[in-house]
């Protein structure tokens, strides 16, 4: 509350913990910035983010699920110091700054003692930490995530398609580069095997969409693509069909139990979430194959993904973090690569995952770029990204875009709010009120936000969750499990939730906070209005601190045929 005690929140193992603490230990939280932030893939999406710690606070939120009037006091918990290690450190999952696939490399850093009561007493005490007591390097990771159901109907659960999905073949659709292939009008003149056509059949996926037409006879042909098409327009599926199509056409050798696995197929996202929704998909094309996907991500028991993959790996779908360590410990042999999907690529080729892609085509076991066949796909390709993007393609490679080149969808109804920032909660209130209990995402710019927005909106009575790069991963799938089966109405998020996540019927999306660049905001408001389906998004626009997107918003919103606001056309 504004004139009330701050409250911080930091996730850990079943709870998302909201600490009551004296101002005087924000100071330490800058010497601790550097080591509660992961190597993995996706916590380089909340970079901007200072990370959470939590200091001999006195009282914790209770669940995973913020729920009004669940603070309760802690006996255990001291007013100072920091609390379970015998000098004074607290032991918490917010200590284990150095990731499991970081064990082994020499880490220096500095801890800050207070000497207080319950620490260290006297003067306060900084001290170098020596690599001796960085070898004990927090809790290891033990989660192991359920494996997914293996019955047909789980495996062929579909999306529905809306109203608007035949709109798509109205889109532009423009081509660059030498002598590419014709588009396919049906899925038949694509000359698949009779599993796959099978497997298409039980997916109820009857109709291409534009960036399919156009992509899956590229990719039969054997040439690098770059594809840039809106969200919730069907790029998975543009990517795998084709591969899974040639890899049966070819030939494939069946899964077996071995400590090195060869896949010939590599796909690679930014987030854990998105390459599990890939993995999922992937395996309603390979069904009643022998071809055998398998997905590792951090965040995850190491031992787990090592034992997935020992039972055989033709499809690999991973995070860079995971694929990088599984590979440095000589699980993954790279001499069998045909096929390396970036998704998202404008995200995989940016400074957040660009040297972990460096490392990935550097490896003298990875096919060099003209002996395998590279596909890029996103929403958004700024020019930047292209011309890195050549690195990593054959010269010949083609370009495909559909609409608006980093366009939003438009079947998303866009509305920009004039909104200073000390108005935003009781904006915010007020939207949610009015829309009732539909499907609503709620982004925001830093971690400890989504969790205090969260439990804010929970005390007004609003069933409400949060995700982001800081909660550990069984609450970050929890925390979907329930905005999906709709026992939370709302999901706060940081930008970790921005991409590729396909959930049904959100109708809403709230930027609380805009992003820093116009291609996140596209990618943000893509969480709804997917598959032809319609959607609303509002946008909370504070003069101040979001000036430098107005220009780039204008065009947004006028290329999407929105009505653009007259004094956001001033302030452009």
């Amino acid at each position: 509350r504004p004139n009330g005690p701050l409250f911080y929140f930091s996730p850990s193992i079943g709870s998302l913990g909201a600490v009551e603490r004296p101002n005087r230990s924000q100071h330490m939280q800058n010497y601790f910035e550097g080591y509660s932030r992961s190597r993995d893939a996706d916590e380089c999406l909340d970079r901007q983010c200072q990370p959470v710690s939590r200091f001999g606070g006195r009282r914790n939120f209770g669940n995973r699920v913020f729920k009004k009037g669940n603070v309760v006091g802690d006996s255990n918990i001291q007013s100072s110091g920091f609390r379970g290690f015998p000098v004074g450190f607290e032991q918490s999952e917010t200590f284990s700054y150095i990731k499991e696939e970081q064990r082994g490399e020499p880490q220096t850093g500095i801890f800050l003692g207070s000497k207080g009561r319950g620490a260290f007493g006297g003067h306060a005490v900084v001290m170098k930490a020596t690599h001796k007591m960085c070898e004990c390097q927090g809790p290891k990771v033990t989660y192991v995530p359920p494996l997914p159901p293996d019955d047909e109907p789980s495996i062929f659960a579909r999306y529905q398609t809306g109203i608007n999905f035949d709109k798509y073949d109205e889109s532009v659709v423009e081509v660059s580069g030498h002598d590419p292939p014709a588009p396919l009008l049906t899925l038949e003149e694509a000359n698949l095997c009779q599993t796959l056509k099978l497997n298409i059949a039980r997916a109820a996926y009857s109709k291409l969409t534009p960036v399919q037409k156009y992509s899956i006879p590229i990719i039969l042909a054997g040439r690098d693509l770059m594809a840039c098409a809106q969200t919730g327009s069907g790029k998975t599926v543009a990517f795998l069909l084709p591969i899974v199509a040639q890899m049966m056409r070819d030939g494939v050798t069946a899964s077996s139990f071995k400590e090195l696995q060869e896949p010939e197929c590599i796909i690679v996202a930014p987030t854990r979430e998105l390459i599990n929704q890939i993995f999922l998909e992937a395996r309603k094309f390979v069904y009643g194959t022998c071809i055998r996907p398998v997905v590792i991500y951090g965040g995850t028991q190491t031992g787990h993904s090592i034992r997935q993959l020992e039972q055989g790996c033709n499809v690999l779908c991973a995070t860079p973090g995971r694929l990088i360590d599984i590979i440095e410990r000589e699980k993954i042999g790279l001499h069998h690569v045909k096929y390396l999907v970036l998704d998202e690529a404008d995200r995989m080729l940016d400074m957040g995952f660009g040297l972990d892609m460096k490392k990935l085509t550097s490896y003298p076991s990875m096919p060099p770029k003209d002996k395998r066949q590279t596909l890029m796909f996103s929403a958004t390709f700024p020019e930047a990204v292209q011309r890195l993007a050549g690195e990593y393609l054959k010269t010949d490679y083609l370009f495909v875009v559909v609409g608006h080149m980093g366009g939003a969808c438009s079947d998303v109804q866009q509305n920009i709010l004039q909104v200073p920032n000390y108005s935003k909660r009781d904006k915010l209130i007020e939207i949610l009120q009015s829309i009732g209990y539909e499907r609503t995402l709620v982004f925001v710019d830093k971690k400890k936000k989504a969790d205090y927005i969260a439990a804010f909106l929970c005390q007004e009575n609003i069933p409400t969750t949060s995700i982001h790069g800081d909660r550990e991963q069984r609450e970050r799938e929890l925390a979907l499990h329930d905005f999906r089966s709709g026992k939370c109405a709302v999901l706060v998020a940081t930008s970790v939730a921005a991409r590729g996540l396909d959930i049904e019927n959100v109708q809403h999306v709230i930027n609380f906070d805009l992003p820093s660049t116009i291609e996140e905001y596209v990618h943000r408001i893509g969480r709804t209005g997917r598959c032809g389906n319609t959607g609303r998004a509002v946008c909370f626009f504070d003069n101040n601190s979001d000036g430098h997107l107005a220009q780039s918003l204008v065009k947004v919103l006028s290329d999407a045929q929105q009505e653009v606001p007259v004094w956001l056309e001033e302030i452009a």
